[in-house]
């Protein structure tokens, strides 16, 4: 059964490079070059994000401390 799955993704799931490729006119290795190359870009891109919303939030964190008492300062 997975066998079957299998040999059907290949045959009609994977056809989508291959036929915009043949639409634009260029090769297919490249537009699977193209999708790999903006899956690293958008998922460097994220964690990029990330980390800057945590630094930011961190630092708001740190000056925005909310005081008990007006002698607390």
């Amino acid at each position: 059964m997975l066998y079957n799955l299998r040999l059907y993704l290949e045959r009609n799931g994977f056809y989508v490079s291959s036929r915009l490729a043949d639409r634009l006119g260029i090769r297919a290795k490249n537009v699977r070059l193209f999708f790999i190359y903006a899956t690293f870009a958008t998922a460097g891109l994220g964690f990029v994000f990330y980390l800057t919303m945590a630094f930011w939030l961190k630092l708001k964190d740190l000056v925005y401390t909310k005081r008990t008492s007006v002698f607390d300062l």
